[in-house]
This record gives structure tokens, sequence and C-alpha cells, in this order.
């Protein structure tokens, strides 16, 4: 633990020890996140943090709505209020950071298995076992999440010794991403049974790779879509509404010369760009396989 783990764990620990058992889901979450804390370890911690932003928020809010309220009482509670309220919308996304962590990576693990299920189908099809399999899969950094997911199945059969089944069922339950999970769980079905894993393997390829297709086919149509409305929104209406400014500047609209440069400004330099980013994300978010 650094050194704020350590503090907040020597100061929380008991308390966080005790609450424990409300926060179940928490502690699968971490280790889906593959975040190196114990459930106690990270409640200390996001009770220590909430605790140092109440300190710090408390007194200057009381200050702030002392000067605005004449009333202390309802300068007290106010400030009292609204910092109850900072410390559990703090709290609350502590807890739920892992969750987000996991859906990032499962983002990540979704993007990259049609492609990593063709190299897994292919390299099975010389017939190696399957943990040498995971073990050629696991010395490719190309994959990201995907290679890392892989190389914690090779270190459970090589450091610690277990087989591959139980390697297996071990990937299932820390994986972050379902359909992995689903592919894992079809690989050690076969596995047990003595089945063709050559032959699983490679429909599972085909069918993550048409479903590849499918997600690029609609992605297509949603960017024609973005781009009209790119156009329209920005392009369109930009140009009409700088028109739109001058001409009622120029007939003697209530509006001052001024005051419509400093708008037409606003719009060109501050409210285009915004909108050009947003788009340029939402594009970048909607895009199969981006990153």
């Amino acid at each position: 633990m650094g050194f704020y783990s350590k503090i907040s764990f020597r100061f929380f620990s008991q308390f966080s020890e005790d609450v424990s058992h409300y926060f179940t889901d928490l502690r699968t979450n971490l280790k889906k996140a593959r975040l190196k804390l114990s459930l106690q370890e990270y409640l200390s911690i996001a009770i220590m943090t909430c605790f140092i932003i109440f300190l710090s928020a408390f007194p200057a809010l009381s200050m702030f709505f002392g000067f605005i309220f004449v009333n202390p009482l309802l300068a007290f509670v106010s400030s009292f209020s609204i910092c109850l309220g900072i410390v559990l919308l703090t709290f609350w996304v502590i807890v739920n950071y892992p969750k987000i962590i996991i859906r990032e990576k499962s983002r990540q693990i979704d993007n990259s298995l049609p492609f990593a299920s063709l190299y897994l189908s292919t390299v099975a099809s010389s017939r190696l076992p399957l943990h040498k399999i995971f073990k050629m899969f696991s010395e490719f950094s190309e994959y990201g999440e995907l290679t890392e997911e892989v190389r914690a199945i090779t270190n459970d059969i090589e450091v610690f010794g277990l087989d591959i089944n139980t390697a297996l069922e071990r990937a299932v339950e820390r994986s972050p991403s379902k359909t992995f999970k689903e592919m894992l769980w079809g690989t050690l079905s076969t596995f047990r049974s003595g089945g063709d894993l050559t032959k699983y393997l490679k429909e599972i390829a085909i069918s993550l790779v048409n479903e590849y297709r499918r997600k690029l086919y609609e992605f297509s149509h949603q960017l024609t879509i973005y781009i009209e409305i790119y156009l329209t929104a920005m392009v369109l209406g930009a140009i009409f509404f700088t028109i739109l400014t001058s001409i009622l500047s120029g007939i003697g609209a209530t509006t001052g010369p001024a005051s419509v440069v400093t708008l037409q400004f606003i719009i060109i330099f501050i409210f285009m760009p915004f909108i050009s980013v947003f788009f340029i994300l939402l594009v970048k978010s909607a895009t199969p396989g981006g990153e």
C-alpha cells in the first residue's frame, strides 16, 4: 500500500470492516478491475477521502454562507447540507469507480476479440496443447486488455501451478467482458468433453467477425446521419446566423454592432469548436474497435 492507503487503513480499517458486508459486489468489481486493493482497504480510502473533503469544504462554505445569510443557523444548515451532499456524491463516485474501469476494459476486450479469435483458431489448428495456445497469445501485446486477461491465465498455470481447467474457471470469474466469458466457458466445456477445439474456435471466430461486420454496417449508416447533422447545424447554421445578425444590426435593430460582433465571436470561436470536439468524441465512441 502507498502512504495514503496506509493512513486511511490505520484510521478507518475497523469501520470499513464493519460496513464491508454492505458492499459485496464491490469486492468482485475490484478483482475484475484489477485494482490491487482489498475491499477493506478501498473502503478506508473512500471514507478518508470523504472525511478530508468535509473538513476542507465545511469551513469554507460556512464562511461563504455567513456573508450571504444574516441568520447563523441558516448559514450552518446550508453549508452542512451542501457538504453532506458533496461527501455522499464523492463516496458514490469512488464506490462506482471500479465499474467504470470494468466497462472500459470490457469495451477494449470486445473490440479486440474478433481478431484475437481468428489468431486463436489458427494456432489451435496446429493441435498444440491448450495452455501452449494461451502462452503464445500472451506474448502479443497488440490486443491490449485481452492480452492481459490471457496472460493472467498463463500466470495461473506457470506461476501458481494450476491446471488449465481451474485457470479458465478463474479467468471466467474475473473477466469484465461477457463475450470473452462465454468464449472461455465454451472453450472449457469443449476441452473437458474432448471435443474439437479447433472447430469450436473457428466457429466462434466466424461469429465474432460477422458481428463486427454488422457493427461496421450500422456505423456507416450512423456516420451518414452524423455528417448530415454536423453540416446542417454547424456549417449552414453558423453561416445563416452570421448573415442574419449582420443584417439585423445593419437595419437598426436594438442590438448594437459591438454586441453583434461579440456574439458572432462567441459562436464562431467558442461554440463551434466545442460542438466540433463533441462530434469527434461522439463518432470516436461509436466507431467499432475505436480507441
